[in-house]
């Protein structure tokens, strides 16, 4: 199913056969399980079990500092959760939360009183954010710091640590719309939506589509203000590791939110980019004139389709001619499309006709075998 959406977009056929085919171990490595300890190895499966996506990033990593960020990573989804559970009482969650550090040590301590079923009404944007995401941006920048991976300057910059995590979270509640919404979370900000509607759940009917498409590309406009800060931080990353670790996720976060900005189907299903697009990005952003050149496509794409009639259209233009300006000057952005359309079509038939072959012979060995046991 994969391969034919990607029939449209050749190049993203190629780079997805490439990784099925073994391309990914070039990105993504395969860790050594059986030098891990079993704690180790725990952890590992609850990452797993937790997050592919960053779990593959994470797994990544150049040696000790990829334990680190993997036990870094699961106490924050851990806090995460019980800052997010509206089931638990302030009286409770507050202790808790102060008091979570000291329950790492605890083997036996579980909580078994969650009964996650209010709505969350966030009403402080850009601090709940940060404190879910843009922390978390802190805190690994101190890590690749501390462990003499990448310079002190990548540690000491809180503000754009902080916006690599407020980039990510942003497009994820941005582009999480709908499906928040059924679960009975809210986490698009009243001061923004309660100017278009009464009730955030009025989004999804149909009466409502316009000013809920507003209401979206001023969220998406907000949070393209990061960009900036966003290219300055990748732009500090020494080790490949790492930057690959930053950048791929950042990457898909510009592609998703070029996939949301003015579309309706926010409000009606889910918005996602394609696998071949994402095995795209992911095997492009591994250095930095790559990754310009993926913003630059994706703000073009988003300045392309701004409404003349949309409330933030000046503004969304304005932010785009900043990151312009300021973080993409005069820079030699490399082309996207390494090969032509009518080589990449020819490499697509081919492609096919020796997936078809192969699984056809594969059959046929398989039923072989099976006749030659009875």
């Amino acid at each position: 199913m994969e391969f034919v959406k990607c029939l449209g977009h050749p190049e993203e056929f190629y780079n997805l056969l490439r990784f099925r085919m073994g391309g990914r171990r070039n990105f993504i490595t395969k860790m050594d399980q059986d030098s891990l300890s079993s704690s180790l190895k725990t952890c590992y499966k609850y990452l797993n079990q937790t997050s592919r996506s960053f779990a593959a990033v994470i797994q990544a990593l150049d040696g000790e500092i990829r334990h680190a960020v993997c036990v870094f990573y699961l106490v924050l989804r851990a806090l995460d959760t019980v800052e997010d559970d509206m089931s638990i009482s302030v009286e409770k969650k507050i202790p808790m939360l102060r008091n979570f550090h000291t329950f790492l040590y605890e083997p036996e301590w579980r909580f078994t009183e969650s009964t996650q079923k209010d709505r969350q009404v966030l009403e402080d944007f850009p601090t709940y954010c940060h404190y879910v995401a843009g922390l978390v941006g802190i805190g690994l920048s101190r890590l690749f710091s501390t462990s003499e991976f990448e310079d002190p300057l990548v540690g000491e910059d809180t503000e754009c640590a902080n916006s690599m995590g407020l980039f990510l979270q942003k497009t994820n509640i941005i582009r999480d719309y709908l499906e928040d919404q059924q679960e009975g979370r809210a986490f698009w900000p009243q001061e923004v939506w309660g100017r278009y509607v009464k009730k955030l759940e009025d989004f999804a009917k149909p009466e409502n589509i316009d000013v809920a498409v507003q209401c979206l590309n001023e969220l998406i406009t907000n949070t393209l203000h990061h960009i900036p800060h966003v290219i300055t931080y990748l732009s500090r990353l020494r080790n490949q590791s790492v930057f690959n670790f930053c950048a791929i996720p950042q990457v898909m976060a510009i592609a998703t939110l070029a996939a949301c900005y003015n579309n309706q189907q926010v409000f009606k299903g889910v918005v996602k980019i394609r696998k071949g697009q994402a095995v795209t990005l992911m095997m492009d952003a591994t250095n930095m004139p790559a990754v310009k050149a993926i913003i630059h496509q994706y703000i073009e794409e988003i300045h392309h389709r701004i409404p003349s009639s949309d409330p933030s259209s000046s503004k969304t233009k304005e932010v785009i001619s900043a990151i312009r300006t300021q973080s993409l000057p005069n820079c030699q952005l490399i082309s996207r499309s390494h090969y032509s359309p009518i080589y990449l079509s020819f490499v697509m038939l081919l492609a096919a006709l020796s997936w078809q072959y192969l699984s056809t012979l594969s059959q046929v060995t398989e039923d072989y075998v099976q006749t030659g046991e009875h």
